[in-house]
């Protein structure tokens, strides 16, 4: 049977989601725990987080045998063999044709930023910006609401041929001391968010006006290459 896993994990303990070949990622530490229980299956991810990047709503489907119809004893066993970095939060039968990640319409992440000193417990969660000017961000970040090729914010190297992408929401406001940056799109090019971010950090810095950031995103000039930390970013939840 087909079933669809919602879980959480510290992306900072792991080097990204999709398997390495020294069994230090994300899914290895869930095949792992499968291989535990006698379940030998293909687990499909969502879409791939890189190292340090977090998630709260991460989904990923398998086929399971059929005798592991009682779903809430198998998630109270499997987060009993998993890191305690990895959560399992939900899991569902789900129809045959179901697939993490070509099923997905919408995925959602949160950057988050705060202006306070970072702390020995929160600098690896939180990216850190001496002075947020709200409305100067609130006005750049919807910039990037539509459909537009990316090709300048994503990772040199990266093996995309496509890469038009549909963001459809765009928003940014502060939760208590820190500062959200939301992004809906139907997919992202590798490290597209943490891209986005760094340019509108600078638009923040007056390190770039919202005309540059215009012109990089109809790729007339690229100014901003350098990433933001992904030590803020999460994935924050996908939608069917």
């Amino acid at each position: 049977m087909n079933a669809k896993f919602t879980i959480a994990y510290d992306g900072t303990k792991f080097q990204g989601s999709q398997t390495q070949p020294n069994g230090l990622a994300v899914e290895d530490s869930i095949q792992k725990a499968f291989k535990s229980l006698n379940i030998d299956t293909k687990i499909v991810l969502s879409g791939r987080t890189d190292r340090d990047v977090h998630a709260t709503g991460q989904v990923f489907n398998c086929i399971l045998p059929s005798y592991w119809s009682d779903f809430k004893k198998l998630k109270k066993i499997l987060n009993k063999h998993l890191p305690l970095q990895i959560r399992i939060k939900n899991i569902q039968i789900v129809d045959d044709n179901f697939h993490a990640r070509f099923s997905a319409k919408k995925r959602v992440y949160r950057y988050l930023v705060t202006n306070k000193k970072l702390s020995a417990f929160n600098c690896n969660y939180l990216s850190y910006s001496k002075n947020i000017d709200e409305e100067k961000i609130n006005e750049a970040i919807k910039l990037f609401i539509g459909k537009h090729d990316f090709e300048y914010f994503h990772k040199t190297g990266s093996d995309k041929e496509n890469t038009v992408r549909e963001v459809f929401d765009t928003k940014f406001y502060k939760y208590k001391d820190i500062y959200v940056f939301k992004f809906t799109a139907n997919s992202y090019l590798r490290s597209q968010i943490r891209l986005m971010v760094g340019a509108l950090l600078a638009v923040n810095d007056n390190k770039l006006s919202t005309e540059d950031l215009k012109l990089q995103i109809d790729k007339k000039k690229r100014f901003v290459k350098t990433p933001a930390s992904a030590y803020g970013l999460y994935l924050a939840k996908v939608f069917y």
